[in-house]
């Protein structure tokens, strides 16, 4: 029998892990914080496979990889700094001036000027490369008159398309933050006599950086993770050089895996810049959503309109314009290309696999959402963060983890034929889709969650019912709409997503982005533009659902 003094620590550590966990408090259960926290783990596996792979390498090879890797080092710097700095000299006016200005159509302009959202950039950097290469359609348009195209190729040309089709992260944060802006704030700078630009820097941009900074690390991710554009325009970044070590022979894994070990700590320096710039994330909000109109901007308003039409043409009508004219030439409608032309299933696969990817994001999203969501615990924050992981992590550098997974992890565990059956499998695809957007269904989801009263919840457990039959009849139906949006945005960025595509579909099982990507490396531009087409079509109906919602609150 044990005495008291031996049964006061055993309390004290019980108590410190129900604390940790939370299950102490309403609606935490413990069978809810085990599989949020399965579900931790399991998005966090990549990066331990990554690890085990880069650790048996020799630290000779590792030394001289590191040593002869500085100019890709010192390329995708260049690019994120200035892809982020022109997003943010695009993006803030656009949003100042559908905010806070009498611009004529601001609705209208406002839903043209996020619209390149749902635009590839790699569809864009195909579209500039058609129009502005070497033969281009306008470039040998303009040639006659004298006038000559820049080199579309290398950094100008990569930061140029992916600023296009990426500002719209700055835009849209940005205005969010405007919209919440106290307007009381700028009319009270005025009675003291300060003109709006003095108004905009002292107090308008300290309550909006937040958001400001919030925009540009997603460009900034955005553009160190892109593969894509960079590989069309043929500048070496860290993706494309990964991409073509994971396909050579020799030491080529190895190296991809220490490139990628580069990579994510480029990242993580960057997420540490943002948060560290970014300051209080609550600042600039917290008022009602104010759209009126502070800044007369007199005859000088068409003349304003003129910066969004300009971005519209070059974000919108000269991409479709190109695809449009490639799919009418007869080139597109004759040439089969391997042996294979166009077939609708490539569409059916797209649509497919990006539904299968959103309806098991928002399967595993769901428990992590409510736990994070009802818990103010440790761990609960924990295993809401660790959902981050997958997105700040490059498509190339997942796909090149569950390859090591799934070739060599699986091998030596269970043997070949296990590896087989899932190396380069459907499931494995989905997994790495759930891995890579889960935080866009916990984002939207929790949000949800947090909005539903408790007291609702707490009335219908005193009528006895059962916690499951809660959830499922009131707390259901109350998060809804975040679990659509967030399927949504799931839906939306799996149907464009190209490097983890590429590396891990099944074989033979073709969608719009590998197809494009066949045919865009084989030179067959005709080909590539009717896929191209359907698949900014299906982005842009996938944000219906978005838009709705927006409108609806």
């Amino acid at each position: 029998m044990g005495t008291v003094g031996d049964t006061v620590p055993d309390r004290g550590v019980r108590a410190l892990l129900r604390r940790f966990v939370g299950v102490d408090d309403d609606e935490v259960s413990v069978p809810l914080v085990l599989l949020s926290g399965a579900i931790a783990a399991a998005v966090l596996s990549p990066l331990l496979w990554l690890l085990l792979r880069a650790s048996e390498v020799p630290a000779g090879e590792a030394l001289s990889l590191l040593r002869g890797s500085t100019d890709v080092f010192a390329n995708s710097i260049a690019l994120v700094a200035v892809v982020t700095t022109a997003s943010i000299v695009l993006g803030v006016p656009l949003a100042v001036l559908t905010v806070q200005t009498d611009l004529p159509f601001r609705r209208f302009w406002t839903v043209v000027v996020a619209l390149p959202l749902v635009v590839p950039s790699y569809v864009g950097a195909f579209a500039y490369v058609s129009a502005f290469g070497p033969d281009g359609a306008l470039a040998d348009a303009l040639a006659p008159l004298g006038i000559g195209i820049p080199e579309v190729y290398g950094l100008g040309g990569t930061a140029l398309v992916l600023t296009l089709f990426v500002y719209p992260y700055v835009f849209l944060t940005t205005r969010a933050a405007l919209l919440s802006f106290d307007e009381t704030q700028l009319e009270a700078a005025r009675t003291l006599n300060v003109g709006y630009p003095e108004a905009f820097r002292r107090v308008i941009l300290p309550q909006v950086l937040p958001a400001v900074t919030a925009g540009a690390l997603l460009v900034a991710l955005y553009a160190l993770s892109d593969f894509g554009t960079p590989s069309i325009m043929q500048y070496d970044v860290f993706t494309r050089t990964i991409y073509v070590e994971l396909n050579s022979f020799g030491d080529g894994r190895a190296n991809a895996t220490l490139l990628s070990l580069q990579l994510l700590t480029v990242t993580a320096v960057v997420v540490a810049l943002e948060s560290r710039i970014g300051g209080d994330a609550d600042s600039g909000y917290g008022t009602p959503a104010s759209s009126t109109a502070m800044v007369s901007l007199g005859r000088l308003r068409w003349v304003a309109m003129l910066l969004p039409a300009l971005v519209s043409v070059f974000t919108l009508a000269l991409p479709v314009g190109i695809l449009t004219m490639w799919f009418l030439r007869a080139e597109a409608l004759t040439y089969d290309v391997g042996g294979r032309a166009f077939e609708t299933g490539f569409a059916l696969n797209s649509v497919y696999v990006a539904a299968l990817a959103a309806v098991a994001t928002i399967a595993v999203a769901l428990p992590v959402a409510y736990y994070s969501g009802r818990s103010r615990s440790r761990f609960a924050w924990l295993t809401e963060r660790a959902t981050y992981l997958g997105y700040a992590m490059p498509g190339v550098v997942l796909a090149l983890a569950l390859v090591f997974f799934s070739s060599t992890q699986l091998t030596e565990l269970f043997g070949p034929g296990v590896s087989r059956a899932v190396y380069q499998s459907l499931p494995l695809l989905v997994f790495a889709y759930v891995v890579r957007f889960l935080p866009q269904a916990v984002g939207a989801t929790r949000s949800s969650v947090l909005g539903v009263d408790p007291s609702l919840i707490g009335a219908a457990r005193v009528l006895g019912t059962p916690p499951r039959q809660v959830f499922r009849r009131v707390t259901l139906p109350l998060i809804a709409p975040g679990v659509l949006a967030g399927a949504a945005l799931v839906f939306l960025t799996t149907m464009k997503e190209l490097d983890t595509t590429l590396i891990l579909h099944p074989t033979g099982f073709t969608t719009l982005v590998t197809y494009i990507w066949r045919v865009q490396e084989g030179g067959y531009y005709g080909r590539a533009a009717l896929p191209a087409l359907v698949l900014v079509l299906i982005s842009g109906l996938s944000m219906i659902p978005l838009l709705v919602q927006r409108r609806d609150t």
